[in-house]
């Protein structure tokens, strides 16, 4: 099947954000596209200041345009992250939508973004965010995907589980930034191949270890790069097959990347190198608590 990561070129205008966002969606679409994923924040400028401002409740105005458009367009959309509002609290948020406009998944970003890298960047998400508590799951006809949100991606135990749960893909929107993303970005996507043997959608640096780790697919969408913005996207999603390899990158501007996904290469090289079976569960364990 075909895959497209839109690299959206985020405004602070949320209504030409969503009209964006949705001509690219039925640009992929009619180019054959049957997954398609959106970036982090794609409604809303990134950054703790803008979270209140731009929350919405689910559903709301942004996720009744992504429901729409799944619909007309007939594909599973993952539509990358908004700021959520829900009981007071904001929350970092993933919908999925099926192609019956149906909405399939929401994840609420687990791990929250709070890190200090002296003299490069210092954020802390958790200063307006709560963090979700559960793992996000869905099927569609090609495989079970499992859900996560850019920093998510840096947590290995997560993605083991979506494997031990027999998902096949899993999608992480993300925004990387200047500092983190030339370090980690293509790094962590090749290596969660290794672990899980299955599909991963991510958004950031881990997509290369990703890959690896579990013997997947791994994609990475990002916003496109404004280097006008307060917070500056690395940009540069990424699918790696898994072997490893990178099949399909993007720059740093706006654009929908493509590529299509080969199960039966997934089917080969899990036969190949056989991790699933070879593991030791005897010696060690990675288990979902909730």
């Amino acid at each position: 099947f075909r895959l497209a990561l839109i690299q959206l070129h985020v405004s602070a205008v949320k209504s030409d954000n969503l009209q964006r966002a949705c001509g690219l969606v039925r640009e992929a679409s009619a180019k054959g596209a049957k997954v398609v994923a959106l970036p982090e924040c794609f409604n809303s400028p990134y950054g703790t200041q803008y979270f209140k401002e731009y929350a919405e409740k689910i559903p709301g105005e942004s996720t009744q345009k992504l429901s729409e458009v799944a619909k007309e367009c007939s594909i599973y959309l993952i539509g990358g992250s908004i700021p959520e509002e829900d009981g007071g609290k904001l929350y970092n948020t993933c919908t999925v939508f099926g192609p019956d406009g149906a909405m399939l998944a929401k994840h609420r970003k687990v791990h929250l973004f709070d890190i200090n890298v002296p003299g490069k960047i210092q954020f802390k998400e958790s200063e307006t965010l709560s963090p979700g508590n559960s793992f996000s799951m869905f099927d569609t006809p090609y495989c079970k995907v499992g859900l996560g949100i850019c920093y998510d991606m840096r947590f290995a135990e997560m993605a083991q589980i979506y494997g031990q749960k027999g998902c096949q893909l899993l999608i992480y929107p993300g925004a990387f930034n200047l500092t983190t993303g030339p370090a980690h970005w293509e790094l962590l996507q090749r290596g969660r191949i290794k672990s899980n043997s299955h599909f991963l959608l991510l958004l950031s640096s881990l997509s290369e270890h990703s890959a690896v780790d579990n013997q997947v697919y791994v994609a990475t969408v990002s916003p496109a790069r404004d280097e006008k913005a307060s917070y500056v996207a690395w940009g540069h999603s990424t699918v790696v097959n898994p072997w490893g390899e990178v099949i399909a990158k993007a720059g740093a501007e706006e654009t929908v990347v493509y590529t299509d996904i080969d199960l039966k290469k997934l089917a080969e090289i899990r036969q190949q190198i056989p991790i699933l079976s070879q593991k030791r569960c005897d010696l060690y364990s990675v288990e979902m608590k909730k």
